[in-house]
Formats: structure tokens, sequence, C-alpha cells
């Protein structure tokens, strides 16, 4: 009979072209049903999903996406999206559904505090961006490997610090518990778009939070 997910191991590794599918279904699974921002605006997870697709050319190229896998089979069960710094939105941001235009106006005003006019150089920074494990391997630690993996990754490419943008409370003691530090803070109680309190009903989880550590 074969091994439980429970018990098979769980392997690291950059993401490659072929990872792309089985990441897009998991990181829309994950999102639209966990991370605060996205469930108070009611994303869908096809909706989430058109926003990974757009982001796995680029996480192809850059090699410094990190995804968990079960030995034997492959499956993905995790994975922290990562890119430089200094990366423009890529291309095709615009026609994503409206609903995520309150997560990056809340998301931006954090980037815009921390950067305070600086220009971000390329190959300086990285930007641990999207952090989703599967519910069926769920308490292994698994999120806490995959960003330990992704730091000494861009370590050993030469990045000197790290920046993510904790949307949750978990998320947030995932980073803190890896050595990363408070910048910047935003409160979804407290924040309009449109004139609207559209995260009113996520006011429990307090506000996202950037974060970045020195390597």
């Amino acid at each position: 009979m074969a091994d439980s997910p429970e018990h098979t191991l769980i392997e690291y590794g950059v993401y490659v072209p072929s990872d792309a599918e089985a990441m897009v279904q998991l990181l829309g699974e994950v999102f639209s049903r966990h991370d605060p921002p996205a469930v108070a605006v009611a994303l869908t997870a096809p909706e989430f999903e058109e926003f990974v697709r757009l982001l796995c050319p680029k996480a192809a190229i850059d090699a410094l996406t990190i995804v968990a896998r079960l030995a034997g089979t492959g499956e993905l069960v995790g994975a922290l999206l990562t890119e430089d710094s200094a990366s423009a939105m890529p291309d095709g941001i615009d026609r994503l559904s409206a609903k995520f235009n309150p997560i990056f106006e809340i998301l931006g005003q954090l980037d815009m505090e921390y950067r305070s006019g600086r220009t971000v150089r390329p190959g300086e920074s990285l930007h641990l961006f999207l952090l989703g494990v599967s519910d069926r391997v769920a308490g292994r630690g698994v999120a806490q490997q995959l960003v330990v993996a992704c730091l000494e990754h861009g370590n050993r490419r030469g990045y000197r610090l790290a920046v993510t943008e904790a949307t949750n409370k978990v998320s947030q003691h995932i980073f803190r518990k890896q050595g990363f530090v408070e910048r910047a803070k935003r409160s979804y109680a407290a924040h309009r778009f449109d004139g609207q309190h559209v995260f009113a009903s996520i006011a429990e989880h307090g506000g996202p939070i950037l974060m970045d550590k020195s390597l």
C-alpha cells in the first residue's frame, strides 16, 4: 500500500516550467480559501489562478521560486513564488479581475513606504510574495522549510536582502521565526478603497506587514 502524505518525505527544489499548472492550481486553491484579503474580496480559485499563471514564465526564467514535492510521486504540495525585488508587474495584470485592485493598493502602499523613493537595483533584493501549502501536508513545517530553502538559494545567487508582505497572522509568524523584521504595516479595518471599507470583514487579522531580513 502506498504511503500516505503524512509519512511521505517532502523534497524541496527550484521551480521548473513543468511545475506551472500544478503551482497555479495549488496557489489558486490555497489563497482563495485561506488568505484574508482574497477571502474579503471574494476572489475565486480560477480568478487567483489567472494571476499566478501570469507569473509562471518569469518564475521559470528567474529560477528563484522554490517548490515542495512529495518524494516518489513528485506531487507538488507547496510553493513560494519569489522574484527579484526590482521586477516589474507582469504583462496582462490589467486584465485580471477588478477584485484584485484593493489588494494591490494596500500592498502598494506598504511598498512605497518601505522604499521611501529609493530605487531597488536588480540582484540585490529577493521578493517573497506567494507562499502556499496544500492542506494535505498541513502541520509538517512545509511553509517554514520553503522559506529556509528560498533564502539559502537566494543567498547562493548573491542576494543580500529578502523582503515579503505577510498578509495574515500565520505567515507573519512564519517569517518572524525566520528572522524577518517588521518595517511597515497597514490596517485592514482602516483601509478604504473607493470610499468603501473593503477589508472590514477581516479586521481581526490586523493588517498586512512588510518585513525584511538581511541574508
